[in-house]
């Protein structure tokens, strides 16, 4: 295939300014993306890569600046203005319709029609079929989205976002949801996309990612431009101190994650016991155990049953088979609330549909998990929610104009952080942590490990899923390793390495597998 050379930027921004209350979005923002150009943004969150993106995609309107798509200055009034001008763009949250088929969601708006001008389902469904295929999805088109994993769900996105013609694709942590072989047919898109002219923006906290596709980059900071230039020949320490804005000799004194090392777990009974747990087509016979002080990680492939032993514990899943038992109390399973009251609380991958609740303010969002506690004779206390929120926004160090902003209007990190407020403010004895990083930036990612580490030094047990090997291996004491569903094998002591792992994983061969999508 030729590459198409365009010499006009295919999109570009001068003097962008976006403000909200109390908060300086943009300050003066210059970025120009070529045309057949892979282009990163990266920042920490707050740096105000979402704000550009949602200004670039007709979300919000510039308080200052212009926007030029192909050289002409445009107001996308609306994100559909920006698709049908050739600007899509795929979102970290999938942002299709779950209850709706998949074939349906591929060709949302632009359905092929017959003769008579009706939907041709049998032709929709054939090409749905083939289009998914080159993403490494095989699905019956006629099954409803939501019921395929997080990861499949992002590949349906992207072939989306690919198909519908577009001169400039918009990637906002594309990667997030997917397993490395997925990662690798997105890498192929993008090379693909490259050499048609179609101009990318890439946005991801993944340096591997970067250096492995991208051309240049752009670095935000606060709001502000601080650096623009090419990608090769940038060393990584260098880039993270960009967007930090620290020397690069604290930066590379600081090494890689902020996990501490082994944690003191006591010698007392374990603080959680899962026993036999088993959901149909989901998980066998699954059992681990968490002492008081020690952090347990999870590990294994996107649908090994991760995710599902997590909420299994939590009461979302119900059981077919098993118990689960906290600080020697057995735990009535399938009930949330239940699980709260014992003491076990859950951080969820999905922090948009199962976690925040981006209407209610951050104070709102951190008191929902203990308003019962804070509650006499029916009545909530304000005086002590305003206490709690004032104790958890000080100890995470939560970024928001008041506690009364918002919290759809804070970064992706301080969503996380207002998530991890909420389940420490009702005080458990077990929190489950499922993917606490992921989407975040270096900055808060830091911090979340920091927290990890101080909570395992507490006496919390916790329970650890990461897709990033280096973060599960050094934030672990002990993993518990899944494939299909099913634990086969666990990792203590100096077993715990990231050879030793993928050496389990690859073992434990294919037998058995209970589910045919991915979960994580």
């Amino acid at each position: 295939m030729e590459t198409v050379e365009v010499s006009a930027a295919a999109l570009a921004v001068r003097g962008l300014t976006k403000r909200f209350p109390g908060v300086l979005a943009l300050d003066g923002v210059d970025f120009t993306l070529e045309s057949g150009q892979v282009h990163a943004l990266i920042g920490e969150n707050g740096a105000g890569k979402s704000t550009l993106i949602k200004v670039l995609t007709g979300v919000y309107a510039p308080d200052a600046g212009e926007v030029l798509h192909r050289g002409t200055p445009v107001e996308f009034g609306t994100p559909l203005a920006a698709l049908r001008a050739g600007i899509s763009t795929i979102h970290q949250e999938v942002g299709l319709v779950p209850l709706m088929s998949v074939a349906r969601n591929l060709f949302l708006g632009r359905e092929p029609r017959n003769r008579l001008g009706l939907i041709d389902f049998s032709r929709m469904h054939r090409e749905t079929e083939e289009t998914l295929r080159g993403y490494g999805v095989r699905t019956d088109p006629r099954r409803p989205l939501g019921e395929l994993g997080v990861g499949a769900q992002q590949m349906v996105a992207l072939a989306r976002a690919v198909s519908v013609d577009a001169n400039v694709v918009i990637m906002d942590e594309p990667t997030s949801s997917l397993e490395p072989r997925e990662v690798e047919t997105l890498f192929g898109v993008i090379r693909s996309l490259r050499e048609r002219g179609v101009a990318v923006v890439y946005v991801s906290h993944r340096l591997d990612e970067l250096y492995a596709v991208c051309d240049t980059v752009t670095v935000l900071r606060d709001g502000r431009l601080v650096h623009t230039g090419p990608l090769a020949g940038l060393e990584r320490l260098r880039l993270v101190s960009l967007m930090l804005g620290r020397e690069m000799g604290e930066v590379r004194a600081e090494g890689t994650t902020k996990f501490g090392g082994e944690h003191e777990a006591t010698s007392r009974e374990p603080v959680l016991r899962a026993e036999g747990l088993a959901v149909p087509r989901q998980l066998r016979d699954v059992s681990f155990e968490v002492r008081p002080g020690e952090v347990v990680g999870l590990g294994g492939l996107l649908g090994s049953g991760r995710t599902e032993t997590v909420k299994a514990v939590a009461g979302a899943l119900p059981l077919g088979a098993g118990r689960v038992t906290v600080a020697g109390t057995p735990l009535r399973t399938g009930s949330p609330p239940a699980a709260i009251r014992a003491g076990v609380s859950l951080l969820p991958e999905d922090r948009k549909s199962e976690g925040i609740v981006p209407g209610l303010s951050v104070r709102e969002n951190i008191a929902l998990a203990v308003l019962p506690r804070l509650s006499r004779a029916g009545l909530v206390s304000e005086a002590r929610i305003d206490s709690v929120v004032a104790t958890f926004m000080e100890r995470l160090r939560i970024k928001a104009s008041s506690p009364h902003q918002k919290a759809g209007e804070l970064s992706g990190g301080n969503q996380q952080k207002v998530l991890l407020a909420r389940w420490l403010a009702a005080e458990p004895k077990v929190l489950l942590l499922d993917e606490p990083t992921r989407g975040i930036d270096v900055g808060a990612k830091a911090e979340v490990q920091r927290l990890v580490d101080e909570l395992a030094e507490d006496g919390l047990g916790v329970v650890l899923i990461s897709s990033d090997l280096e973060e599960l291996i050094e934030g672990s004491d002990r993993v518990v390793v899944l494939r299909d569903g099913a634990v086969v094998g666990e990792l203590t002591g100096e077993q715990v390495t990231e050879d030793r792992l993928l050496e389990t994983i690859a073992e434990a061969g294919t037998a058995g597998a209970p589910g045919e999508d991915a979960h994580g």
